[in-house]
This record gives structure tokens, C-alpha cells and sequence, in this order.
């Protein structure tokens, strides 16, 4: 396997390994009763096996340890450390790979990605927290370089494998997140969390699913599934979680030309209000007046359906105004503490604020100057978002491995515009969001006739469109 290190130096490092361990419990005994000691040796065997599986496991194995850090359940905490010790174990093991092999190019999106990485790093010079802001970009560092090596390397020259692993990844995950709220627990700890995750990870890839070629149970239950996603996107009553899920999905009915599909959703939602308004119209008119307050004024019922979003909003621009050119540092804003009273690497309200949207936090973070490379490099995404739709709307054809990846970086690209999560590498949406952006840098159709990734899935109804390129 390309993937795996030289035997010679599994089993010198075997063999060493085995001679330390024996040392160890000749020595220090007390080492081999203890659960910590133990439990470290645990994470480091798994870890070596998942260095090992490189490219089949590493992927699927990093998301989970940054979701389950995320979750609002016990195992929160002990993940919250873990993470990064797997992020940076995939970061190495990637590049080292990526370097031996040397069949992937590095682009303009790479280069890019490496000044915003720069101007990340100088705005902690000017910070009134810089070991924070330091700390904040090396974390993004991180996640760049394996979003460059190890990420990548999980697709290339297995794209049927992966994007198969993808579909049933998200059918699980929404499983979990319906079981969950069935039994009364909130597993993503608030519903802002919930309608993030339901609008940008199992909306757009379950609805993808359902148009590939399967057998009629697999496309009913990945329709049934997408069906309880937008079920628990809506419930969540987070709107920028449910104009993900719907903007999403309507571009990819559209570009697909089911517009038969868009307006079976619509009449079906219309049928089901009417009945409910019938049969109950004062029940009805309760939830009427429950939706207005929770979703369209978020708790108030004057002023502006953006209300919720002045008060951080404005606290951004001041900032913004306050520190034009070089910003606070990244993921950090000037306050009147002592830095040496919040802690030198302390991530908390103390040194950090909410903008109320991605854009607006990276603006006053890396101020005007240093906010060019990540302009540059949104744009660079956004131009592929724009070239795969112009393919799909050109073959009507869903099988292009980049049609998933688009819509979830239109999901993300329009929700992180009311969030603050798109540069804050410690989010989970963070690490899926620019792994799975630096796989579509790679996959998404260039301007040259020949697209270079095989791809065997087929359109769910015959003469749907063209052949997928092979």
C-alpha cells in the first residue's frame, strides 16, 4: 500500500518499541497499573493502527474526534484535548506521505491558503492576547496542512470508496441525531448546533444520494432520512441552519431540472398546514404565533428579523473601526484585562467575543490588510462552486464526486454568514468544512475537457444525462 510506512522501519520500530515496554515493566511497574499510563499506551496503539490505515481511516477518525469534542455529552470533555493530538498526528503522517509519494501538485488554492496563514500568524503581534492569537493560528495551521495532505489523500485514486464512506457516514450521524432526540437529549447541546450540522453536513450530501443509482430500499432510506434531517433542521428553529438546508437543496433540484420534486416538497408542506389548520385552527394559529416569535424575531416581536444579530454585529464593526489594518488577532478582541490574569493560552469570553458571522470576525481579527488571502481564497472557492453548477446544469448529471462538495460549500459559505465558526479551527463545522474544501480544490471540474477522477456511480433514472467522466 502506498499509504503505509517502509516495513523495515514498522518492525525496527516494533521490535524497539516491545524492548521499551519490557523495560518499562521491569522498572516502573506501577506505570502498567495506573489507567492513565494505560490509557495513554491505548490511544497510542490506536493511533499507530490509524497511521497505518492511512488513508481509509484517518479521515473518518479525526471528524468523529472533533464532533464528539463538540457534542453536549460526557465524552466532550476528554475529547476536547485529544483533537488536536490527532489533528497534528494527521497533519505529520500527511505530509511526510504527501512528500514521499510526490505525485500531488500544489495549486493556487494552496498558496493562498499559506498567506492567510501568514497574516493569521503577524495579527498575533499586534494582539493584546498574543500567545492566544498565536495559538489560534497554528491551530489553523493545522488544519490547512492536513486539509492539504492527509485529507486529499484520503480521495485520490479511491473516490468510489470515500464518497460511499461519506453517504453512509451522514445517513449514520442523522440516525444518531433522530434517536437522540427521541429519547429527549439534546446532542449537540443547542439548537443553533443542531441546525448547523442538519443544514451543512446531512442535508445536501443525504439529498445528493438520493438521485445516484441504488437499490429502490437504499434511495427510500437515504429519502427518509433526508425527510427526518430537515424534520430536525426545522425543530431546531435556527434559521440559518434551515436556509442552508433549503438553499442547498433548492440549487441542486434546480440544477438537475426536478422541478417536479421542488414542488411535491412545497405542495406537500402546504397540504399538511392546511390539514392542521382545519382540523385544529386554534392549535394551528398557537404555532403560528410560536414560529413568528422563535424563528422570524428569535424571542422579540418588533423591529428587525435580523434584531438578534445588530447588537454583535455592531460590536464588530466598532472593532473593526477601532483596529482597521491589522485587526486583534485572530480569534480575539481587545478588552481591558490583564493578559496575564485570563491565562496565556486561554480560549474563553475573557479574550474572545461572538460576531454573529464568520466574515465579520475574520475582518476584525486580521483587520483589512490581512483579510486579502482569505478573501482570495473564498473567492477561489466560490469560482468552483460556480464552475461544478455550470457542469451540472450543462449534463444534468449528479455523479461527479465534486457535486456534493459544492453543495456543502454553499451550506457552509451562506450559514457561516450568521455564525462564527469558519475560521475557528476548534469547530467541528470548521475541520469538515476546508478538509472537505481542499479535496473539492482538487475535484471540482476545471475549464480543460478531460475531468481526471474516476467516478462509477450512476443517475438514479435513466438517460438522466451524460456518462461521468472516467
Amino acid at each position: 500500500m502506498p499509504d503505509r510506512i517502509p516495513k523495515s522501519v514498522i518492525i525496527a520500530a516494533s521490535v524497539l518499541g516491545l524492548m521499551a515496554l519490557a523495560y518499562l515493566a521491569y522498572s516502573r511497574p506501577g506505570y502498567f497499573t495506573s489507567q492513565t499510563y494505560l490509557g495513554g499506551i491505548l490511544l497510542i496503539e490506536c493511533l499507530a493502527a490509524a497511521v497505518w490505515m492511512y488513508r481509509r481511516v484517518f479521515f473518518p477518525l479525526i471528524m468523529v474526534a472533533f464532533l464528539l469534542a463538540g457534542v453536549d455529552l460526557p465524552v466532550g470533555a476528554f475529547w476536547a484535548i485529544l483533537r488536536w493530538v490527532f489533528l497534528a498526528v494527521g497533519a505529520l503522517a500527511g505530509t511526510f506521505l504527501m512528500f514521499r509519494e510526490r505525485s500531488h501538485h500544489f495549486g493556487l488554492f494552496h498558496i493562498v491558503a499559506t498567506f492567510a496563514i501568514l497574516s493569521a500568524l503577524a495579527s498575533a503581534a499586534v494582539s493584546q492576547f498574543p500567545q492566544v492569537a498565536l495559538l489560534k493560528a497554528l491551530s489553523l495551521l493545522l488544519l490547512f496542512v492536513y486539509g492539504g495532505t492527509g485529507a486529499r489523500l484520503a480521495v485520490s485514486g479511491r473516490e468510489q470508496q470515500f464518497f460511499t464512506g461519506l453517504l453512509l457516514g451522514c445517513e449514520v450521524f442523522v440516525g444518531v441525531l433522530a434517536g437522540f432526540h427521541l429519547i429527549g437529549i439534546e446532542m449537540m447541546g443547542n439548537p443553533n448546533s443542531l441546525g448547523a450540522v442538519t443544514g451543512i453536513v446531512g442535508a445536501p450530501v443525504l439529498l445528493w444520494g438520493t438521485f445516484l443509482e441504488e437499490t429502490r430500499f437504499v434511495q427510500r432510506r437515504r429519502f427518509a432520512l433526508y425527510a427526518v434531517c430537515m424534520y430536525l433542521a426545522f425543530h431546531s428553529h435556527a434559521r440559518a441552519g434551515m436556509a442552508a438546508a433549503l438553499v442547498s437543496s433548492g440549487l441542486l433540484c434546480v440544477a438537475l431540472r426536478k422541478y417536479g420534486a421542488v414542488m411535491k416538497g412545497a405542495s406537500f408542506i402546504l397540504v399538511l398546514v392546511s390539514v392542521g389548520a382545519i382540523l385544529q385552527p386554534e392549535t394551528m394559529s398557537n404555532t403560528y404565533s410560536s414560529l413568528k416569535t422563535s424563528v422570524i424575531y428569535k424571542g422579540g416581536s418588533e423591529g428587525s428579523i435580523l434584531a438578534s444579530r445588530e447588537s454583535p454585529w455592531q460590536r464588530a464593526i466598532e472593532s473593526i473601526h477601532t483596529h482597521f489594518w491589522f485587526g486583534t488577532g485572530l480569534g480575539t478582541v481587545e478588552t481591558g484585562k490583564d493578559p496575564r490574569q485570563v491565562g496565556l493560552f486561554a480560549s474563553n469570553s475573557n479574550v474572545s467575543a461572538e460576531n454573529g458571522s464568520s466574515y465579520l470576525s475574520i475582518l476584525s481579527g486580521v483587520g483589512i490588510l490581512g483579510v486579502v488571502p482569505f478573501s482570495f481564497l473564498l473567492l477561489l472557492l466560490l469560482g468552483k462552486v460556480l464552475r461544478t453548477f455550470y457542469w451540472l446544469v450543462k449534463t444534468g448529471n449528479p455523479c461527479h464526486p465534486a457535486v456534493p462538495l459544492a453543495l456543502i460549500m454553499v451550506a457552509g459559505l451562506l450559514h457561516a454568514g450568521f455564525e462564527d465558526w469558519l475560521f475557528a479551527p476548534g469547530n467541528y463545522l470548521c475541520m469538515w468544512f476546508w478538509s472537505l474544501a481542499f479535496i473539492f480544490a482538487d475535484v471540482a471540474p476545471s475549464s480543460a475537457p478531460q475531468v481526471t477522477f474516476a467516478w462509477r456511480f450512476r443517475a438514479a433514472q435513466r438517460g438522466f444525462g451524460v456518462a461521468p467522466s472516467r
